[in-house]
């Protein structure tokens, strides 16, 4: 078998193929780019800073599968269909019984002059956003100010793209040549809401305007555009989403049947006009229809691996639901969002005020759900997608209204209902996960059906599946800590602070039962700390803590730690950095630059941990908690102190935070950004908490996150002052600690929160709960109440000897370690080492416990 592509549709024929088959069969993988298949669904990721390694999809199957074969950047050039063979471009010939043709498409190009200019890009590879930021970021230092930039094409990559363009830092605007956004997927009254919602992100929208032209400048990048009304716009950068049209130039030279309008022509089980070739995904042509969208892909891939196993299974349309990933902008289409559905009803609710519009499209009965657009409040797709063409169950309102409306449905869907669009799973199919494949969350019927691994937007809905099924089963669906307390994290921080418990032992004692656990330890240890205040290592809640907060160091994998003082908002004096450098010389510590705009210093052993850090006390650093899960870093820009596009005091007010939220312990680590202005410099819309500066003040940005599933920060509030941003930061910090689970960043944290980001909005700025008195009072605690660690354990006997390698020989090292130099940073011999000789007296290290 050959299969011509290495996509993502390719990716997923291979991997359902494979996995379902001990057979004996010889796969030949050949791809254009000369890389393993990556998630292009995810692309825009890469300005926030998912490279390649996190965009490639899990490639085992094409790696270690001995009945894969994977020929990367050597794309085929011609099929020989008479001697069943492929030819490519190296001149390789390769045979086949079987032909899968998973070519994909191609950025569509407009027929205007100037499209090929320095400077003009389109969005559709890897390779084609890394020239886009390389570009961006060497014509901006050439011309020494924040470039202007075009999107031609207003769908749903065009939106992503200049978000992207912002992103890095340019003067965004969308041109589209209809009346609206994303015209194929809404109506004109959703077009223009959100058009509303995407200026006010700092993105313009051009509507009705058709590009004629692109001129250069004396350098002869592209300098301007010119539209059919006559009117002309500035340029630095322009980037084409016009569309996409099917890779299908090698099955047309192969004599295969293709449609008029591109694609390669199938039938329903995925067959070509040659019994001997399949085509999948965007190249293939169903119906008169080649779509650019993954889902359908999908579900044409598994239809072939099917198929080729001797099962039987038929492709059966085109499901074009479509969810926007633009951050902060909210938006959904799916089914016959257009009421073009004989006899079909339109329910409508529009809030202009609040950039919301919702329609449901019903049948003429009213009952049966036909489609709908969400446009700047999609958080009922979840829940209205899988019951495409199925009674909606309920008065369409409680879709429709803000939360508390009407109460909307709890019945089960139907068996057939599609859940997850882009694999195209079932609710019987989720259901068989939990009943028969023992699956018991959400995770697990990931892995079993690949609902939820594409776009994620299906996760809740899954897990409200499982959560029914397990109760149908007799089986509790429990949210306790672990074995020990039948609380949740959140019960128990509110079960500890009412009762004023400050000990494991006592709490344990009261509210769960026997000694405890590395989950619930751990857990207890970090609500005790926000509650009590005290040392991490004070009385017994010290053997409570993870291994890096037990010495307050990282351990590494050769068994040595690593230190970090803190350094506010990336600020250290000259003398600060020598000292660093003498202690990393004196101690031969590898040394590294972080990503949080601070020195880590690597290679310390656990008895060296004390000398190290009283000299760094000594010459004013403290503790940088990059151990724990607590506050990490504020990163900054230099802002209006240096830039000469800053704002506002960028470092001053991410020193000013780092200060207040030091040792700050939460259910998981904190981090946060302050840019000086929308170029965002400093990547704050990628932190738990981003702060922006605009001229009218600062931008709060909540719930982004580096972590397993990157997750771009939501615009919370505009326009706070200093002050009013500090509060907003606290009350928030606080609710997330108080009720936030057990290892649960802020990303999930928000998603999971009732009522979401509006309801966010409501605690801290409205205090909805009436609990904001608390809250600030609990963090102004916290200020008050704060100690550098370090500091603290330097001036306690009893806390420092846990910090001596053996009770009889506290400064010898562990002889049973290694320690390796790292990148050619050689470690001094010592005057001790070059007088004498290694001496090991025993081999063996004793545990002695008192």
């Amino acid at each position: 078998m050959v299969v011509v592509g290495a996509g993502m549709v390719a990716h997923r024929f291979l991997e359902s193929l494979l996995t379902r088959t001990d057979a004996d069969l010889d796969v030949t993988l050949i791809g254009e780019e000369g890389r393993h298949p990556y998630d292009r669904v995810g692309l825009t990721g890469f300005f926030g800073g998912r490279g390649d390694d996190e965009l490639t999809l899990d490639p085992v199957h094409i790696d270690t599968d001995p009945r894969v074969r994977f020929l990367p950047g050597d794309p085929v050039r011609r099929i020989d269909r008479a001697e069943r063979q492929v030819v490519t471009q190296s001149g390789e010939v390769v045979g086949y019984d079987r032909l899968v043709l998973a070519t994909g498409s191609y950025a569509a190009r407009l027929a205007v002059d100037g499209f090929s200019l320095p400077g003009c890009f389109v969005y559709r590879t890897l390779g084609d956003v890394a020239g886009l930021q390389a570009f961006v970021e060497t014509r901006s230092r050439e011309l020494g100010r924040p470039l202007t930039g075009h999107v031609i094409g207003g769908g749903l990559l065009g939106l992503e793209a200049a978000g992207a363009l912002q992103q890095l830092g340019v003067e965004a605007t969308v041109v589209q040549s209809s009346d609206r956004l994303m015209s194929a997927q809404l109506d004109l009254p959703a077009g223009t809401a959100l058009a509303r919602l995407i200026e006010a992100r700092g993105i313009r929208v051009r509507t009705g305007a058709l590009t004629t032209l692109l001129t250069p400048d004396r350098s002869g990048s592209v300098a301007a555009l010119e539209f059919r009304d006559g009117s002309h716009a500035a340029a630095d950068v322009v980037v084409f989403t016009v569309g996409v049209r099917p890779r299908d130039e090698l099955a047309r030279s192969a004599g295969l049947t293709c449609d008029p309008r591109g694609g390669v022509v199938i039938d329903e089980r995925c067959d070509t006009d040659d019994p001997a070739v399949m085509a999948i995904g965007e190249v293939a042509s169903f119906g008169g229809m080649a779509v650019g969208l993954v889902a359908p892909g999908y579900a044409m891939a598994e239809v072939a691996a099917t198929r080729i196993l001797g099962g039987e299974a038929t492709f059966d349309g085109y499901d074009l639901s479509t969810k926007l990933k633009l951050t902060g902008v909210d938006v959904a289409s799916f089914g016959d969002a257009f009421a073009e559905t004989p006899g079909a009803l339109d329910v409508v609710y529009a809030d202009p005020a609040a950039g919301v519009y919702k329609k449901l499209v019903l049948s003429d009965d009213a009952k049966t759900l036909l489609g709908g657009i969400l446009v700047g409040d999609a958080s009922a797709y979840g829940s209205l997608r899988p019951l495409l063409g199925t009674a909606l169950g309920a008065d369409p309102a409680a879709f429709l209204l803000p939360e508390g409306g009407v109460e909307l449905p709890g019945g089960d869907l139907p068996d057939e209902a599609i859940v997850c669009s882009c694999s195209a799973v079932t609710a019987g199919r989720i259901r068989h996960a939990v009943h028969e494949e023992g699956c018991t969350d959400a995770g697990g019927v990931k892995a079993c059906t690949k609902a939820g691994a594409t776009c994620g937007s299906c996760v809740v809905a899954v897990g409200k599946i499982v959560g029914r099924e397990l109760g149908k089963m007799g089986k509790t669906v429990s949210h306790a800590l672990c074995e020990h307390f039948d609380l949740s994290r959140r019960q128990l921080f509110d079960a500890v602070r009412v009762s004023g418990l400050t000990t494991f032992s006592a709490v344990i004692e009261r509210f769960g039962r026997g000694r405890g656990c590395d989950v619930c330890k751990p857990a207890l240890a970090s609500i005790l700390a926000v509650l009590t205040g005290t040392h991490v290592l004070d009385g017994e809640n010290a053997t409570l803590q993870d291994t890096n907060d037990h010495v307050m160091a990282n351990m590494q994998k050769d068994g040595t730690y690593s230190v970090v003082p803190r350094m506010p908002g990336g600020e250290v004096t000259p003398d600060g950095l020598i000292t660093i450098g003498e202690i990393a010389r004196d101690f031969a510590l590898y040394t590294k630059i972080t990503g949080g705009q601070r020195v880590d210093m690597f290679g310390a052993r656990l008895e060296q941990l004390p000398d190290i850090w009283r000299r760094l006390v000594d010459a004013g650093f403290e503790s940088g908690h990059a151990y724990g899960k607590s506050l990490r870093t504020v990163k900054s820009c230099v802002g209006s102190t240096w830039c000469r596009y800053g704002v506002l005091d960028s470092v001053g007010m991410a020193v000013r935070l780092e200060l207040r939220y030091r040792g700050l312990r939460a259910p998981h680590k904190l981090k946060l950004g302050v840019s000086g202005c929308a170029r965002e410099c400093a990547e704050a819309r990628s932190k738990d908490v981003g702060v922006i500066a605009t001229e009218k003040g600062w931008n709060m940005y909540v719930g982004g996150n580096g972590g397993y599933s990157p997750r771009h920060a939501e615009l919370l509030a505009e326009g706070l002052d200093d002050d009013g941003l500090i509060t907003a930061i606290d009350r928030y910090f606080m609710y997330y600690i108080r009720t936030a689970d057990r290892l649960q960043r802020t990303a999930p944290w928000i998603q999971e929160l009732e009522g979401g980001l509006d309801e966010l909005r409501a605690v801290i700025f409205d205090d909805s709960l009436g609990i904001c008195a608390d809250l600030d009072a609990a963090m102004a605690g916290h200020v008050e109440g704060y100690e550098d660690e370090w500091a603290a354990t330097l001036a306690d006997p009893e806390k420092l000897r846990r910090f001596e390698s053996f009770v009889n020989a506290p400064t010898t090292p562990d002889p049973s370690l290694a320690y390796v130099a790292e990148r050619g940073q050689v470690r001094p011999a010592t005057e001790d080492e070059r007088r004498s000789e290694a001496v090991l007296i025993a081999s063996t290290t004793l545990a002695v416990r008192r």
